[in-house]
């Protein structure tokens, strides 16, 4: 663990979001914390992880605060690994402050962002996984994410994590056995047998780092840019996937000017639907400006909805914008299915002209016909390596993730570089030092200050 020096200070925060509610959440944590409760309220005697009723007092004034609920945690065995006072008042905006201000007249300080939870880590508790997987269960918009979380917070990729800095140790020892026998013509341990074991950590890597792009749609939802000519039918499927009339539909060619955003989940993982104005030629500036908004979502976006009536074959300037689309995160979406007359849709298919690679999808977006077979494909095209693997797979949802293995990776293909060149091992070996110090990085078993800084920074108080 990081040989930081812990904060010798008592701090105090609110936990709960300030607003009208039933009881918000006071915690205090540090070597005072006992003696700051004592000096708010009359509770000599507690019993650890008992809840009772107490009057809370300004230790100045002697003014009447609340009658709230107070729990003591002993160190260690605490979420912090200090003695931590929770003490349950009444909710609102008013009485949880001024319990705040008393407990920090009574000698606490007022808690950073993530404070609390940088102390677990600090004291052993928690490690640096852990800890972000608090922050994703705090912030966390999607079931999916809660999932990847929750089994991140049971060391689900810690676990992971410390297996491969194991193998790769353990790679380390059979070097430094060969080395101890120099005299030898051949060493005891064959490369062969090195390599493969390298070999076998370097896959692993691989297989965590496929799952990383997904992770971090996890975290953000998939960029899901509805693009196509004005009256396609965007607007309209854009409602239909969302489930609520959110964009105007009319049959005026050029109605959305704007590009309009909303967030949407699918089996519980999210997405962010983007409807974009109709792609044409326009003199209208308002509308061109739009086309522009239109033109950088989809420069950013993670997945398109290519929206062409059905029935209808493809002008040139569709057929151009679909060439230079990724067929893997592209999908044509074959709008206003129900409108087909009787005959007309077995001729679509030799119309299309779509490019090698692209699927269709024919939906008919008032009716609801094709909606489900079109978010269960999103679902695949956005998260099809987290759903081939769902149960307990670890997923690699932050960037710090992705780059610490990214190193971990590029030293193993040193080290197998070096061997197929000759390097003698104890020199090849450096990378594997490395290696594993990257993956110690990772769960913070060595970590600098500002990297807990940037790490902790995003908590709220009281966290």
């Amino acid at each position: 663990m990081s040989d930081s020096p812990l904060a010798p200070d008592t701090i105090a925060a609110i936990a709960t979001p300030p607003g009208r509610g039933a009881v918000a959440l006071l915690r205090v944590s540090g070597p005072g914390a006992f003696d700051v409760l004592r000096r708010v309220a009359s509770v000599d005697g507690l019993a650890p992880r008992v809840q009772r009723l107490a009057a809370l007092r300004h230790p100045e004034s002697g003014e009447l605060l609340d009658q709230a609920l107070v729990t003591v945690f002993p160190s260690p065995a605490s979420y912090t690994g200090e003695d931590i006072v929770e003490i349950s008042t009444h909710g609102g905006v008013l009485t949880p402050q001024l319990v705040l201000d008393a407990l920090l007249a009574a000698g606490a300080r007022a808690a950073e962002p993530g404070e609390f939870t940088r102390r677990a880590y600090l004291n052993g508790k928690l490690d640096l996984l852990q800890a972000e997987a608090v922050a994703d269960l705090v912030d966390g918009r999607s079931r999916a994410l809660h999932r990847a979380a929750v089994h991140q917070m049971e060391r689900g990729l810690s676990r992971r994590i410390h297996d491969l800095r194991a193998a790769i140790i353990h790679a380390e020892s059979l070097i430094a056995y060969s080395i101890d026998f120099p005299e030898e013509d051949e060493p005891p341990v064959p490369p062969e047998r090195i390599h493969a074991a390298v070999g076998e950590v370097l896959a692993r890597i691989d297989a965590l780092l496929a799952t990383a792009p997904e992770g971090e749609l996890l975290r953000e939802g998939a960029l899901t840019v509805l693009a196509g000519r004005p009256n396609s039918g965007k607007s309209s499927l854009f409602n239909a996937l969302l489930g609520a009339e959110r964009a105007i539909v009319t049959e005026i060619p050029g109605t959305t000017r704007d590009a309009l955003e909303a967030q949407a989940s699918v089996d519980g993982y999210p997405f962010r639907l983007v409807d974009t104005a109709g792609l044409r030629e326009t003199m209208d500036r308002v509308e061109g400006i739009g086309i522009e908004f239109a033109r950088r979502y989809l420069a950013a976006a993670d997945l398109v909805l290519f929206c062409v009536e059905a029935g209808r074959a493809l002008q040139e300037d569709e057929r151009a914008f679909l060439r230079d689309r990724d067929p893997d995160r592209t999908l044509v979406v074959r709008t206003k299915a129900d409108l087909l007359g009787e005959g007309m849709e077995a001729s679509e298919d030799g119309e299309t002209g779509l490019t090698s690679g692209l699927r269709s999808i024919p939906v008919a977006a008032v009716e609801g016909t094709g909606i489900s077979e079109l978010r269960a494909t999103l679902l695949r095209m956005a998260f099809g390596h987290v759903l081939a693997d769902p149960g307990e797979a670890p997923v690699v949802t932050r960037e710090r993730h992705a780059r610490a293995l990214r190193r971990a990776r590029d030293e193993l293909a040193e080290f197998l570089s070096a061997l197929a060149e000759r390097v003698p091992m104890e020199f090849a070996a450096t990378h594997l030092r490395a290696a594993a110090g990257s993956l110690e990085d990772l769960v913070g078993a060595v970590t600098v200050d500002d990297v807990l800084d940037r790490v902790f920074g995003d908590f709220c108080v009281g966290k």
